[in-house]
């Protein structure tokens, strides 16, 4: 099911947008601010983010410009009544794809987003490398190196990298890791997830400078920046 993170103060707004999206079949996670969106994209992955520009605390330009430090491939919608030139152009300079001027047809964003996603789904696949500071897969060689040093890997251990390469500084729980890596739901009576994910850290963290694949206790997994 395609995910949206929709960042919006206005309540009425926002659960209009969550219902109709909702009745379009789409998954949807809200937040009313800056901090509480933070928090939401960092909790799991997302294939698309609908940003109000006008959100309390670090407004939609400035979080906009923040995530895209981190995740250069979601596709990200602003919203906003502010609908000069000069503002459209901020919000794409922040890394922003599309902007939408309140008030709007529900249909018009619906054909946004269908568009946006298309254009993602279709960019994905034509990426060769996904890199996360020294560590860095060849999606057409299907290889992986770190701090240049080819690291070789089973094609599950392949599989499961190319994951957590996709969604970095994401906490992944051991549900979602089964469901894109194996395609079955997740048995709580099985270490299988755990023991393979130790495979991976093995050959990806051992041996060098720092631990990127970490693990939350009772949550899951989550790649990002070495701590030691």
């Amino acid at each position: 099911m395609t995910t949206i993170c929709l960042i919006e103060d206005e309540e009425r707004v926002a659960a209009f947008i969550k219902k109709g999206l909702q009745e379009q079949g789409y998954s949807v996670a809200t937040a009313r601010n800056s901090a509480e969106g933070e928090i939401l994209l960092k909790s799991r992955r997302f294939d698309l983010l609908i940003l109000d520009v006008m959100i309390p605390g670090m407004n939609g330009i400035e979080f906009c410009r923040k995530i895209r430090l981190e995740d250069t491939l979601m596709p990200v919608l602003m919203l906003t009544a502010l609908g000069t030139t000069a503002d459209k152009v901020n919000g794409l300079k922040a890394g922003a794809d599309d902007y939408l001027v309140k008030p709007f047809h529900f249909d018009e964003l619906l054909a946004r987003i269908d568009a946006l996603l298309r254009r993602s789904y279709a960019g994905n696949n034509e990426i060769q490398f996904l890199q996360f500071y020294d560590l860095k897969l060849d999606l057409w060689a299907k290889t992986a190196f770190r701090e240049d040093k080819p690291i070789s890997l089973t094609a599950r251990e392949y599989e499961l990298l190319e994951l957590f390469l996709k969604n970095p500084n994401k906490l992944l729980s051991r549900q979602y890791i089964a469901e894109k890596v194996w395609g079955i739901n997740f048995d709580t009576g099985t270490n299988v997830i755990d023991v393979y994910v130790n495979y991976l850290r093995n050959k990806v963290d051992k041996n060098f400078s720092g631990r990127l694949i970490h693990t939350i206790i009772g949550m899951g997994y989550i790649l990002k920046a070495h701590e030691d």
